[in-house]
Parts: C-alpha cells; structure tokens; sequence
C-alpha cells in the first residue's frame, strides 16, 4: 500500500484493497474516504467491501465519488464536513490519489493559501499547479 501524507492529520492513496484498512487503522487513521465511483473499473474492490473492511477494523467509511475531472460543489463541501469532524487521521484515496488530494485541496479545511496547498501536495507527489486560479478563488 502507498500512501503519501499531505499532512500530519491527512493522507492520499491509490486504490486500496480490504486487506489494507487494518494496516491504516494500526497507522493511527480514523476516517477512510473513497472518492471512486462504484465500479468505475474492472476489478475495483466493491464499495460495500470496503466499508466492511473499515468498519471492521474500527474505521469511519464515507463514500464521496467524483469523476470526469469534475468537482461539485456539494462534494467539496460533503470533503470538507468528513475532514473537520474527523477526531484522528483521514486517509482518502481514488485509482490515483490525485482526486482525492484536489478535493483536498478545494475543501481546504486547514486554511491555507493556495500556494501552500500546491506546496503540499507537490511535496506528497502530486502537481496542482493547473488548479492555481481555482485554489485561489476557493480563499475568497
């Protein structure tokens, strides 16, 4: 399992399996996120495995997709609601990571400027720099 932590209190991944949610709840994670649709590719855990899986092992399970490059304001907000009320650390993840961490990065529940969401994430991997403009109007 790869995991790339943006923060002390967040982290993004490819697709986990069910067999990876009790190493993340051993890792001091709380929360899981998965922002894939259901069966948005073959071979794809199911939706309700996984949240067996995470609740099995002590973990909250929230389900927000998003796809086609699209960000709807109701799952940025839906992002935000999971990230500010999680108690301990919250992992999201999606085929890639990259989804995740811009949903992240639009809900912005740390407060941060733009330039230091695109730092954060360029450090855990990813390139938001494309997003510049966007991040910088979801301040205001």
């Amino acid at each position: 399992m790869k995991l790339a932590e943006v923060s002390n209190r967040f982290a993004v991944a490819p697709q986990l399996r069910p067999e990876d949610i009790q190493e993340l709840a051993d890792a001091g994670f709380g929360t899981v996120i998965c922002n894939r649709p259901d069966g948005e590719e073959a071979g794809q855990p199911a939706i309700e495995r996984m949240r067996d899986a995470a609740e099995k092992a002590g973990l909250a399970f929230h389900h927000i997709p998003v796809s086609g490059g699209e960000f709807p304001p109701a799952a940025i907000r839906a992002f935000g609601r999971v990230r500010e009320e999680a108690d301990r650390k919250v992992l999201a993840y999606c085929r890639s990571g990259t989804r995740s961490i811009m949903l992240d990065a639009l809900a912005n529940t740390e407060r941060l400027s733009a330039e230091q969401r695109i730092a954060n994430a360029r450090e855990a991997g990813y390139d938001l720099s494309p997003m510049r403009a966007r991040l910088g109007e979801e301040q205001r």
